[in-house]
């Protein structure tokens, strides 16, 4: 395969997300150990798009397929379009559930664009990347905790993703904390999770939440014990919860046995935060048809090639 091009097969192995953790909406994010993993290669002409696992038989099989946009739009960014692209999707990440489905697409786009590239991930550095993740999604949250893993602080500046990791995967293990997912079969839609917020919330609940996400950086990295009060809201899930009922329910029982929990993204899975022997019996408070997942922090997504 002539440069700019590697011949080689890429593979990315991108984790859900959960954003929002109570009070950081659009800012926290938290990588968890459940992937998508996609495979792509540089081929002479045309588009050849696989989908196996989430999504098999309704997503897009051409160029509006979202990994197959976020590589555009890297390589577009990269200066370069190969000539033909043969893309393999295996898809665990439920879709519609609050989990990043939309994000590992995107960053697994991204991360195939940048290893196909001969140069590729100087030329589009990390910072450059998670920039363009953020553009494509339309907040950073999510994007951040796929590419950084662990716990991610993100935020916009003149439009433009930023983000930190606050605490690694290793850390957060360390600390016993194990995330918990709670979910429900049926799917949510982002923009109408979103599209039930107002435009302008209490000066005292704008600080109410300034204070608990705070208290949830401390919580997470150090101060497990703080998580119950550490992830209380009033920017968004009280508005969203007529909308996920059980969910707002299950939030509820959990958090009165002392289980901090939160809606996950905007919905319909709730992540609970489970700490000592927790994890043991919180499965047992998942409602009729929900799926319950005791998890691992995950370090985000990892590339490699063959």
């Amino acid at each position: 395969m002539p440069a700019p091009f590697t011949a080689a097969t890429v593979t990315v192995r991108a984790p859900a997300t959960s954003a929002n953790l109570g009070p950081g909406y659009d800012s926290f994010g938290l990588a968890l150990s459940w992937y998508d993993e996609v495979r792509a290669r540089v081929r002479s002409a045309g588009l050849d798009v696989r989908v196996s696992g989430a999504g098999a038989g309704e997503l897009a099989l051409d160029e509006a397929h979202l990994v197959v946009r976020a590589m555009r739009a890297a390589f577009d960014r990269l200066g370069v379009q190969p000539p033909g692209l043969e893309l393999d999707c295996y898809n665990d990440i439920p879709h519609g559930r609050g989990m990043g489905s939309s994000a590992a697409a995107i960053v697994s786009g991204i991360e195939l664009a940048r290893s196909l590239s001969i140069g590729g991930r100087t030329r589009l550095d990390d910072a450059e990347a998670l920039a363009l993740a953020a553009e494509l999604e339309g907040h950073p949250d999510n994007v951040a905790a796929c590419l950084l893993g662990g716990l991610s602080i993100a935020w916009l500046a003149d439009g433009r993703g930023n983000a930190v990791r606050a605490a690694s995967a290793e850390q957060l293990a360390a600390l016993g904390i194990r995330p918990v997912l709670f979910i429900p079969a049926e799917q949510s839609a982002t923009r109408a999770a979103r599209a039930v917020l107002p435009e302008q919330v209490p000066h005292a609940d704008a600080a109410f939440n300034a204070g608990r996400a705070g208290l949830l950086v401390v919580a997470l990295t150090g101060r497990p014990e703080l998580l119950l009060a550490a992830t209380e809201d009033r920017l968004h899930q009280g508005y969203r919860a007529a909308g996920m009922p059980a969910g707002a329910a299950l939030i509820t029982a959990l958090r009165t046995r002392g289980i901090a929990a939160a809606v996950s993204g905007a919905g319909s899975s709730v992540l609970a935060f489970a700490t000592g022997e927790q994890s043991e019996a919180i499965t047992e408070l998942a409602p009729p048809g929900w799926e319950c997942a005791v998890l691992e922090p995950s370090s985000g997504a990892r590339t490699s090639t063959s």
